[in-house]
């Protein structure tokens, strides 16, 4: 038995193939991208894009193999509204479809893929159950809707094993994303505007956490289930953001807004092909959008261990440990 990681060397990737290996598991990374991990060394790299269908006769897919879907296109960096389609279809669309098949294919039929929150759209109920309503509100959430009716599909019609798993916000080294603009703001003592009055939850979680799900699942012999993926009991916007500037000394200050007037204005914005966010992340930032994840605890043993305070003060930490560094190489100039 080999695990197959498509997207192995991206965000949840590497945490997860250094996780397998160190429990002594075959694991093979497929992506197109190999970074400079350690766990390298005890296993295989297949460069491979999901996107062509063609690559996948390099890679020996044997019918007891269990395959984790990771890749996926993200909503950062921001793209224009006409381009969005065409860029997260491919990878998180047809790039799934690709997977299925050469899976089929080779008799493999135990899958672990990561969707989103974002498919279930405006909060309907809190907190927000698998069974919440779907209403993706843009082209990254609809993408990861239509693989779940993949998955649904496979799942029914071929009898594949298939666990889908809806994270929230996944935070921790390795990527900034939105969360660098906000960074800048702190740094340079700036105000720090929040949509809406900021007292609403924001749920994050750790990328560790999300490997951990991805490792039960297999442990527990991949359940035709979905499972929501957050952080325990989040802070208010105001009190996250509140302690992000305390630990960075900054003199930033927290400014509420009308959440109603500032999403019309990112909506102007967005139209006229200059986003500043993605409709998906501001469309719900007032929201109380708050997942309950007591399915993965009691059906996994699944836990979230990191809270979101402690994530976004480590983030900005990394953060500020990679400009003093990058600065600290930049050449000095002489002068005469």
């Amino acid at each position: 038995m080999k695990h197959i990681l498509f997207g192995g060397d991206g965000f949840v990737g590497r945490i997860l193939a250094a996780k397998l290996v160190a429990a002594g598991e075959k694991v093979i990374v497929a992506d197109i991208a190999k970074s400079d991990c350690a766990h390298y060394e005890k296993c295989d790299y297949v460069h491979l894009d999901v996107t062509e269908k063609a690559n996948f006769n390099q890679l020996k897919i044997s019918k007891n193999d269990a395959v984790y879907n990771l890749s996926a296109k993200m909503l950062s960096p921001i793209v224009t509204r006409a381009k969005r389609h065409d860029f997260f279809w491919p990878v998180n669309y047809h790039g799934t479809v690709n997977i299925l098949e050469a899976m089929e294919k080779a008799g493999a039929k135990k899958l672990v893929h990561f969707t989103t929150d974002m498919i279930y759209g405006h909060t309907k109920t809190v907190p927000m159950y698998e069974d919440h309503p779907v209403q993706p509100l843009g082209e990254y959430g609809e993408s990861k809707l239509e693989t779940e009716k993949l998955a649904e599909k496979w799942r029914t019609e071929k009898d594949f094993n298939i666990s889908l798993f809806r994270p929230r916000l996944i935070i921790g080294p390795g990527r900034l994303g939105i969360l660098e603009k906000l960074f800048k703001l702190v740094d340079y003592n700036l105000p720090v505007p929040m949509i809406g009055s900021g007292k609403n939850p924001y749920q994050f979680i750790s990328v560790f956490d999300c490997a951990d799900a991805a490792y039960l699942a297999w442990k527990g012999g991949f359940p035709n289930e979905a499972y929501n993926l957050g952080s325990k009991n989040p802070p208010s916007v105001r009190k996250l953001l509140g302690r992000l500037i305390d630990e960075a000394n900054s003199k930033s200050i927290l400014i509420p807004t009308p959440g109603w007037a500032v999403k019309k204005t990112l909506n102007l914005l967005d139209w006229a092909n200059m986003p500043i966010m993605d409709p998906e992340q501001y469309l719900i930032a007032d929201e109380e959008c708050l997942l309950d994840c007591s399915k993965a605890e009691r059906e996994l043993g699944w836990k979230a261990n990191f809270s979101d305070d402690d994530m976004l003060v480590a983030a900005y930490r990394e953060y500020r440990d990679n400009l003093e560094t990058n600065n600290s190489e930049q050449p000095i100039a002489q002068t005469a």
